[in-house]
């Protein structure tokens, strides 16, 4: 099933001359109606050129890919008959040179702690499962050259 995903990116030079490399790199990303700060990460570019509080393209990657993996994790333990409380990922993704020296993301590791509860409470064989199966299935992973990296946790309430 093919589909289309939008993301309007909005920036503005404002007063900065810019060509002397002065110039903000703020924006805004927008989507379906959200807005959402972005500028590049300040160990790219210094603040206050850059901004500390908005997402960096970096980090917005690292997002996508915990964010659809949870998301099929979340279905895949609902579609096993487990109960998930809650779902916590402090996912961090590692920026290394490539073969021609350029710096990519080479390396996403999510750290899902998934909580469970019920009278079917997954062993922890079920939940290595879960978590290979929404790798396999997650869209973000299929879509980047890093490899990504899964190592869950889970407790029950």
């Amino acid at each position: 099933m093919a589909s289309d995903h939008k993301a309007t990116i909005r920036w503005a030079r404002g007063d900065a001359v810019f060509t002397d490399g002065r110039y903000a790199r703020a924006h805004v990303w927008a989507f379906d109606g959200l807005e959402v700060p972005g500028s590049s990460a300040p160990s790219s570019v210094r603040v206050p050129l850059s901004r500390e509080d908005a997402v960096d393209p970096e980090e917005a990657l690292v997002a996508s890919a915990a964010s659809c993996h949870m998301l099929f994790a979340l279905d895949f333990a609902r579609r096993g008959g487990f109960r998930v409380d809650s779902y916590e990922d402090a996912a961090v993704g590692e920026m290394t040179p490539n073969e021609k020296g350029k710096l990519f993301i080479s390396r996403i590791t999510l750290t899902p702690v998934m909580v469970f509860s019920g009278d079917k409470l997954p062993s922890e064989a079920d939940v290595e499962a879960i978590h290979h199966r929404a790798h396999e299935e997650c869209f973000i992973a299929h879509s980047v050259r890093a490899e990504i990296v899964i190592t869950p946790r889970f407790t029950t309430a």
